[in-house]
């Protein structure tokens, strides 16, 4: 790994251990800041919102500037953010430095995406980027149960600390190791605004937000319904969110290679499977091993919607790779919040713990449900292109095993959490 890679991989880490690590520390956090589980959670809610408007936002603030100048910035706001979460006296601190740390993570996955792409020969990019992503799936499987393990045992500020000091290595690295990069070109972004014209691109998006909603439904209460229901220590949580992350790494690696051969009826498949495995999680997470098992799977099948809902995405915003990218991480993040929000609404209303896993079901079946419209109409679309006299083609196909959602990147042509168009663009030349 070349050493500029190596830094942006430190600035992915750091990013994806702080907007999940969250979910370990619920009980920590409800419990010191005096506010419920349900607040709490919406600190799931108020990341995700932030990634929401911060993709966009971001990415079209820095067009003009060079990206390595762009990248420095973002993962110095990215440290003021967390430095205020480890200050926070209050709820509303915590939540105001976790919402300036959300809007640097679109705009850093899509400019470190280039910037590792243009780091190496053409024939490599897709390599460099997943090396560089190598760090978002080490925080899942290891920064967010450390994190959690440290806030548990020296009080969940403790966890922001450590972030804090994550970005400040990450930014020194970005300083020192990555090289000139040079700036967009002038109108880019203003032609790829076209593509949100089409209804397809819409509802694909929408895929996204219904499909990952389901997820973070049930993921964001995780602690407390392991330690509630099924009878897990607090120490054993951290324990928890390996085994699941263990599990998303390798849904991802088989949800890319299932999208590669057949990318909608794999959605489907997918889908469908997430609302069964959610439903059944509903009853097995009331004793220890049978949630355990189940945890897994519901990591597995959970995350391996993210390669082909984000193919789907990439598939029919043609022509459109950089904003279709920052799009689909607004639209996966507005699946976190949408989810987290939902499941803590149920809480509070005291339906019980497994009541946000009722409503990922929920959701889950709604993507499936607005998947089969869109295929649907792919079919329609096609029956009218084969009459005769129809010239138009199809969409190409991008690479769908480019792992995009938060977390994963172990297939060989594996990409940015939330965005790959650099490893569409490769393949397709």
């Amino acid at each position: 790994m070349r050493a500029s890679l190596l830094a942006l991989a430190i600035g992915a880490f750091g990013i994806g251990t702080t907007e999940f690590v969250i979910v370990g520390l619920l009980p920590e956090v409800a419990d010191d800041l005096s506010v419920s589980i349900p607040s709490a959670g919406m600190l799931v809610t108020g990341y995700a919102l932030g990634v929401v408007v911060g993709a966009p936002l971001m990415t079209a603030a820095g067009a003009r500037l060079p990206r390595k100048t762009m990248l420095v910035v973002l993962m110095a706001v990215f440290i003021a953010g967390n430095l205020l979460c480890a200050l926070a006296g209050d709820y509303t601190a915590l939540m105001g430095g976790r919402l300036i740390a959300a809007l640097t993570h679109g705009a850093f996955f899509g400019i470190g995406s280039v910037v590792a792409a243009d780091l190496v020969a053409p024939d490599r990019r897709a390599s460099a980027i997943a090396l560089m992503f190598t760090g978002l799936t080490l925080a899942n499987v290891l920064g967010v149960p450390l994190g959690t393990f440290l806030g548990q045992e020296f009080g969940w500020r403790s966890t922001f600390w450590a972030v804090t000091g994550i970005g400040v290595v990450g930014l020194l690295g970005l300083i020192a190791l990555v090289p000139a990069q040079p700036a967009p070109e002038r109108g880019a972004l203003r032609g790829e605004l076209a593509v949100f014209r089409k209804p397809q691109v819409w509802l694909a998006l929408t895929t996204t937000v219904l499909g990952f909603g389901g997820v973070f439904a049930s993921f964001t209460y995780l602690a407390p319904m392991m330690t509630e229901l099924a009878g897990f220590s607090d120490g054993a949580v951290a324990w928890l969110l390996v085994l699941f992350g263990v599990g998303l790494c390798v849904g991802n690696v088989l949800g890319g290679r299932a999208a590669d051969r057949s990318l909608m009826p794999s959605l489907y498949l997918i889908l469908g499977g997430l609302c069964l495995v959610l439903v059944i999680f509903t009853f097995t997470s009331r004793a220890t091993v049978p949630a355990a098992i189940t945890l897994a799977a519901f990591g597995a099948i959970g995350f391996a919607t993210v390669p082909p809902l984000q193919a789907r995405v990439m598939q029919q915003a043609a022509g459109a790779p950089a904003l279709a990218s920052a799009a689909n991480i607004a639209a996966f993040n507005l699946g976190n919040a949408l989810g987290a929000w939902l499941g803590g609404l149920a809480v509070a209303h005291g339906l019980g713990w497994t009541s946000p896993t009722w409503i990922g079901a929920g959701l889950a079946a709604a993507g499936l449900g607005t998947a089969a419209l869109s295929g649907r109409l792919d079919r329609r679309s096609r029956g009218r292109h084969a009459q005769p006299g129809a010239s138009r083609p199809t969409a190409p196909l991008p690479n769908a095993s480019a792992p995009t959602g938060p977390l994963c990147a172990q297939h060989p042509s594996a990409g940015a959490g939330y965005g790959t168009h650099p490893i569409v663009e490769q393949k397709s030349r």
